[in-house]
């Protein structure tokens, strides 16, 4: 088979990095993919938001499968296009995406569904949200209605940070927000294959959101990840697929517009059971490459099989894995472009790239987060130490790196 992979981040990284350990894959092909990738695969230079293009290139070279990494391109409808010419695709539709592109739209399915999440209304003014966060107080969760690469959040503890979220919110031209009631409890990431019925669970992570230790700092898109998760037990998992996963899966398809691909739910185990945070439309970053180093089985063929309806059954490594972000110095607020990377060859962990460039033959940053190092252990204690002592290793002027993956297990979702 050939297989093109669209996208050039750690997330695509990893899903090439596991379509090449496929028997049934002779090429993979990634668009545009990174530098990191080139022992991968052909890359490919069509940006990822070029969709006709992207269509052309996978009819030209008789492409019989192509996995879809960001959010972005599956919002612009890259999976109608190729369905469109008969191109086997792995990923929802425009219409289907909106789980992810708008949070409004995902609110309303869940409520229409009684799938689980915490109280919400979505607003377009500015007056009428702020008399609303008076009403309800603090704290409480602002959320940016679009596609905001997980940086539109802001868990408001006071409320003036919540007055402070929407002002900065509806700066913005025909911006709307969500404001969402706040989930305490413990959280965690679960990602399904679906062809739009049946539903098969990942492994669980626990992803680490804010950019600075002890949870604190501003929100981003993940600053690493740690699987699997202990506290998540199977009949918490379970939980989460009926009331949670299942039922989407389900109402998508009843509404018509039913979903095909990776389905994200971070959810919040409360002390009222299971409830969602949110959905999202794709594989998870930085979620991906601490997941996808577990997976014992043929990834492709699992999909393959997904699509064809046929039985899928996922062995999983036992072991523990912890992937560390390494991001440019001002991330989220900024990245860094052409700081000299140094990755010494010895390393035991896995490194994938995340937004690097070669320029002179050096390797440089070139984007937010820059490298995802992951490591495997017998204990979470073990993989964290691998991924750490890996991660001194490396050496850059303009990187930093949080110190706790992998070391607190249940962060109450508090700015402290």
């Amino acid at each position: 088979m050939k297989v093109l992979v669209v996208g050039k981040g750690g997330r695509e990284h990893a899903i090439a990095w596991k379509v090449k350990e496929s028997s049934l894959v002779k090429e993979v092909f990634i668009a545009p993919g990174n530098i990191g990738m080139e022992n991968i695969g052909k890359l490919v230079n069509i940006s990822e938001e070029n969709i006709e293009a992207l269509a052309n290139f996978a009819q030209d070279n008789k492409i019989d499968l192509t996995i879809v990494g960001p959010e972005s391109v599956l919002a612009l409808g890259i999976v109608n296009e190729f369905e469109k010419r008969g191109l086997k695709i792995f990923g929802p539709t425009k219409e289907a995406a909106k789980i992810e592109s708008s949070k409004d739209f995902a609110k309303k399915l869940m409520k229409k569904y009684n799938i689980p999440t915490g109280e919400y209304e979505t607003f377009d003014n500015l007056e009428a949200a702020k008399a609303y966060v008076e009403i309800k107080g603090a704290p409480i969760v602002i959320k940016e209605d679009g596609l905001k690469a997980g940086k539109g959040v802001t868990v408001a503890l006071k409320k003036d940070d919540a007055i402070e979220a929407l002002e900065i919110a509806f700066s913005i031209p025909g911006n709307k927000v969500v404001i969402e009631e706040y989930l305490d409890g413990f959280e965690f990431s679960i990602i399904a294959l679906t062809n739009g019925e049946t539903v098969i669970p990942l492994e669980i992570a626990q992803d680490h959101k804010r950019a600075f230790d002890n949870d604190e700092g501003p929100n981003t898109g993940g600053m690493g990840v740690y699987s699997p998760v202990d506290k998540i037990d199977s009949k918490i998992v379970d939980e989460t697929l009926e009331k949670i996963l299942k039922p989407m899966a389900k109402g998508m398809k009843e509404d018509g517009i039913p979903f095909k691909g990776f389905l994200f739910g971070g959810i919040m185990l409360t002390k009222d059971g299971v409830k969602t945070i949110e959905f999202n439309a794709r594989f998870g970053d930085p979620e991906a490459e601490g997941i996808l180093p577990r997976l014992k089985s043929d990834f492709v063929k699992a999909i393959l099989d997904l699509l064809d309806e046929k039985k899928v059954e996922l062995q999983w490594d036992e072991r523990y894995t912890v992937a560390v972000v390494m991001a440019s110095e001002n991330y989220p607020k900024s990245s860094t472009v052409g700081s000299e990377i140094e990755i010494p060859q010895n390393l035991d962990s896995l490194v994938f790239h995340m937004g690097t460039r070669l320029n002179n033959n050096k390797l440089e940053t070139a984007g937010g987060r820059v490298l995802s190092v992951i490591a495997y252990g017998n204990t979470l204690e073990e993989a964290k130490n691998k991924a750490y002592f890996d991660v001194n290793k490396i050496k850059c002027k303009k990187l930093f790196f949080r110190n706790d993956i992998g070391s607190k297990m249940c962060y109450n979702n508090e700015n402290k």
